[in-house]
């Protein structure tokens, strides 16, 4: 867990969003402005003296997934700041300390949504772009929910994107999410789409359970979110506040439409031209389709496994995760 020292030093801050921007063609825009939640680091966080003599190496925005916030990233926000990068960490709509809009907010049908992956996408491109002002492209890392909001950003948003980073995640509209849906290890998927509030009702009272059996079944290091830890106890927290899962279910429920979306997209401009790294666990079932997934939507793909690691990626293997993070950007960016 990061140091109380380094909590007061990343800086949170809440911004007004209204989404989505008329930028969106695929969204009927609905305008709802509602409260993002974000901490911003800048580079050299640890070593002020460095921060005033040197220029960032670029910037960098992390997604993170469910059931989860930005505290996902706590281990390797030193690491990369001191590494020279400005961190943009947000939790996304619906998700920590940002509001929940309604599902219908911002997008005129579909189940979720409010909740698809471009729209999300459009949010965090309003926040770097319009709020904070960031006109030079970024680099986007995103985990599981995060991962395809970060496709939504690199895809929909090209030209302001320098590399995704891509952790852990079946894409919608590829091949391999197609292939894994209806299967055991993703039944989650077919529960959290379940309407009426069903599945929020079930969950209700029973959140660290529920949550626990992801942290417990998708790991192979367990103490990467330590059972009973201060890590769980915070995801819980924030995932009991009035509304928290059904926007987290609403993520899910938008599932079909994301891939109509991101599909319709490569038909009618073709693949992203953004360099793309997978980045999975060696001991977690995506990596069997990491690439080939990434490869149906970018021009330029990489594949890297880490060790040690099932899903939960930046919290089992956060110095292996650094290292490769790192050299991907000093590649990409040479």
């Amino acid at each position: 867990m990061a140091s109380t020292t380094a909590n007061r030093a990343w800086r949170h801050k809440f911004a007004n969003i209204t989404s989505p921007s008329q930028n969106i063609s695929l969204s009927s825009a609905t305008p709802y402005q509602f409260r993002i939640h974000y901490v911003d680091v800048p580079a050299y966080n640890k070593n002020p003296a460095e921060t005033a003599k040197k220029p960032p190496k670029g910037t960098i925005l992390l997604i993170h997934g469910f059931p989860q916030t930005w505290l996902q990233f706590r281990h390797v926000i030193d690491p990369l700041s001191n590494a020279g990068y400005r961190l943009i960490v947000p939790d996304y709509r619906g998700a920590g300390n940002s509001q929940a809009p309604p599902s219908n907010a911002g997008f005129a049908g579909g189940k979720g949504g409010g909740y698809t992956k471009v729209v999300m996408a459009d949010d965090l491109h309003t926040l770097v772009r319009d709020h904070l002002d960031i006109k030079e492209k970024i680099h986007v890392f995103g985990h599981d929910i995060g991962a395809m909001i970060a496709h939504a950003y690199a895809s929909f948003f090209a030209a302001d994107t320098a590399s995704l980073i891509w952790i852990d995640c079946p894409l919608p509209g590829s091949k391999f999410h197609d292939s894994v849906k209806k299967a055991q290890v993703c039944w989650h998927f077919t529960f959290h789409n379940v309407e009426d509030d069903l599945p929020e009702k079930l969950v209700e009272g029973k959140e660290r359970i529920y949550m626990r059996h992801f942290f417990d079944r998708l790991a192979v290091n367990p103490w990467g979110i330590p059972p009973g830890g201060e890590e769980e106890d915070a995801y819980v927290l924030a995932y009991s506040r009035p509304g928290a899962f059904r926007a987290a279910f609403d993520t899910y429920r938008a599932f079909e439409e994301d891939g109509r979306e991101n599909l319709e997209l490569v038909r009618r401009v073709g693949k992203a031209r953004v360099p793309a790294l997978a980045i999975s666990g060696d001991g977690g079932f995506n990596k069997v389709g990491a690439r080939e997934q990434l490869e149906e939507f970018y021009e330029s793909v990489d594949a890297q496994t880490v060790k040690d690691s099932g899903h939960w990626v930046v919290e089992e293997a956060p110095e292996e995760f650094v290292e490769k993070a790192l050299a991907w950007l000093g590649k990409v960016s040479s």
